[in-house]
């Protein structure tokens, strides 16, 4: 370690001893609400590897491989249910995701800056998660795994957890979530009633993504819903309840906050819970105070329409299209507080927000009727504007080969779609919550909930010689990040197989121009470069660095 980074490290760990005795105590010995609550530790009967029970509540993996998780009562007892039937899957969950954060940083000695930093940062926290979901994250943190204590108990660490994505937007403006979702209504649906469709693109690994929840909660307070998770988080991303209310989430453009403050899973599972109409979502949404710029689409069964709410640190906005029936939302804002925001000027300009949002547009112009199956369609196409092909995995697409989910939505008749891996290209697996909520009968049975008539079929595509190519051009692409990291060359022949793979994609080009690039081979680097800018580039920087390069290499090349 050089001395100049010893010194700033040094300077951190000052700082870092500085602040915590700056209000971080409090934080750090916290302890949620539990008198009131039925704390009965539940006895889990294992009936198969793939079904699990404890009193009405459930966890079972259908033939699709998606998990259905039911739980009801109060908060507490939720809780204790959701940890206790995912016990082993909420262990498998927090390692993928902290060898994740090994894998980012290395460094003992960074890893524990992070540690003490991130208990700083969300040392106001616990202010501002209501009572209700606090209790119910302890609940679930009683089966937490104990490997990772030092990073923080396991109660406080569940609480972390559910600000991990508004922190990383937040510190370095990541746009993790690169999602893409619509809605369309009367003259624009084939049957007149609101219809939703959104991807999920948040990707935090493969093994991550391999055990989604599709869980179903019957609180003893507010309404029955739906919404797709992951063990350990009882925060909303996609979700509808059983008054027809849907909610997803895209994220924005933010500044940097100081402080942690309402997650915007937590008040969007908030919303799901408590909200029967669009008057309701904007009533709570103004009551919680958020840390990072998101917008969140609603539909409503009750409103027959969908809208979005913008939210931010400093300011909130409704855009509610007029004379319109249909909704558009990529990563971007749209309603007049915000639409003009230095930020989300920038994210307009240099990300691919404004491209994919493009696309759904032309999409939506092609398909004047949107029914189920063309949504799913829509959620899954690959190509560019025009149909110009992309490569696959490039983030200008509605489907960029990373989702989470993507799930489909008509509130009117309580129907929703959650496709099966891989990505968005599964099987979407079609649920009923009126059945599910109003027939008892459908959870004393314990056997899958799904409406397997309504499923909509896995995409052809996964039966092609370009998905193929494209889960090999994976694993291949990993080994050039670490060629690329250890500054060694690129084997000729491996060269020729990796751009095969993925052709029409840019980043194969680039690469290995970089790899020439290191080993001053500027001519061999100047051709692969060319040929990145013929394909389609993502942003307008990484366009840019393309040509920066190019204009080194023509200096060393005269």
């Amino acid at each position: 370690m050089n001395m100049k980074k010893l010194f700033q490290y040094s300077i951190l760990s000052v700082f870092f001893l500085m602040v915590f005795s700056c209000g971080t105590s409090k934080s750090l010995h916290h302890k949620p609400q539990l008198e009131g609550y039925n704390n009965t530790i539940p006895v889990v009967k294992k009936q198969s590897n793939t079904l699990f029970s404890t009193g009405n509540n459930f966890f079972l993996k259908n033939k699709q491989n998606l998990w259905e998780l039911y739980v009801e009562g109060d908060a507490l007892e939720r809780g204790l249910a959701f940890g206790s039937l995912s016990d082993s899957l909420l262990k498998k969950q927090e390692t993928v995701f902290f060898s994740k954060i090994k894998d980012i940083v290395p460094s003992k000695f960074k890893q524990k800056l992070l540690r003490n930093f991130l208990k700083w940062y969300n040392r106001k926290l616990y202010l501002n998660v209501t009572e209700e979901y606090k209790t119910e994250i302890y609940g679930i943190s009683q089966y937490s795994s104990h490997d990772f204590d030092n990073i923080a108990p396991s109660y406080l660490r569940s609480l972390y957890l559910h600000g991990a994505h508004d922190i990383g937007h937040a510190l370095q403006d990541l746009a993790l979530v690169g999602c893409s979702s619509f809605a369309a209504w009367g003259n624009k649906s084939e049957d007149g009633s609101l219809i939703l469709g959104r991807n999920f693109d948040f990707y935090a690994g493969d093994d991550f993504a391999k055990d989604k929840i599709v869980a179903f909660v019957n609180p003893k307070q507010g309404y029955p819903f739906m919404m797709v998770t992951w063990a350990g988080m009882i925060g909303a991303c996609s979700g509808m309840n059983n008054e027809g209310l849907t909610i997803t989430i895209n994220a924005g453009k933010s500044k940097i906050p100081l402080i942690a403050k309402t997650p915007i899973s937590i008040l969007t599972r908030e919303i799901l819970q408590y909200a029967k109409n669009i008057d309701e979502v904007i009533a709570i949404a103004k009551k919680r105070q958020v840390f990072v710029s998101e917008s969140i689409m609603i539909g409503s069964a009750n409103d027959k329409k969908a809208i979005l709410i913008e939210v931010s640190p400093n300011n909130f906005g409704v855009f509610d299209v007029e004379n319109n029936n249909q909704l558009l939302c990529s990563n971007h804002f749209q309603s007049e507080n915000l639409k003009d925001n230095d930020r989300n000027v920038y994210q307009i300009t240099n990300s691919h927000s404004k491209y994919r949002y493009d696309r759904m547009v032309e999409l939506f112009d092609k398909n004047p009727k949107i029914n189920p199956k063309i949504a799913s369609e829509i959620l899954r196409n690959k190509e560019g504007l025009n149909n110009l092909p992309l490569g696959y995995g490039n983030e200008k697409a509605l489907n960029q080969l990373l989702a989470h989910h993507g799930i489909i939505f008509k509130p009117e008749q309580r129907l929703v779609w959650v496709s099966a891996n891989p990505y968005q290209l599964g099987e979407f697996v079609c649920y009923d919550l009126n059945k599910i909520f109003n027939e008892k009968n459908s959870k004393d049975e314990m056997v899958s909930l799904q409406q397997e008539n309504l499923n909509i079929p896995k995409d052809s595509f996964l039966e092609t010689s370009e998905y193929k190519n494209y889960e090999l051009f994976r694993i291949e692409d990993r080994k050039v990040d670490a060629f690329l990291e250890a500054k060694k060359e690129l084997p000729s022949d491996f060269v020729k197989q990796y751009q095969s793979l993925n052709p029409d994609y840019w980043v194969v080009y680039y690469k290995v121009g970089l790899s020439f690039y290191q080993k001053k081979q500027y001519q061999f680097a100047k051709e692969q470069f060319e040929k990145a800018l013929t394909k389609e580039i993502t942003t307008l920087p990484e366009k840019l660095e393309i040509e920066k390069y190019l204009k080194k290499i023509e200096r060393k090349l005269q």
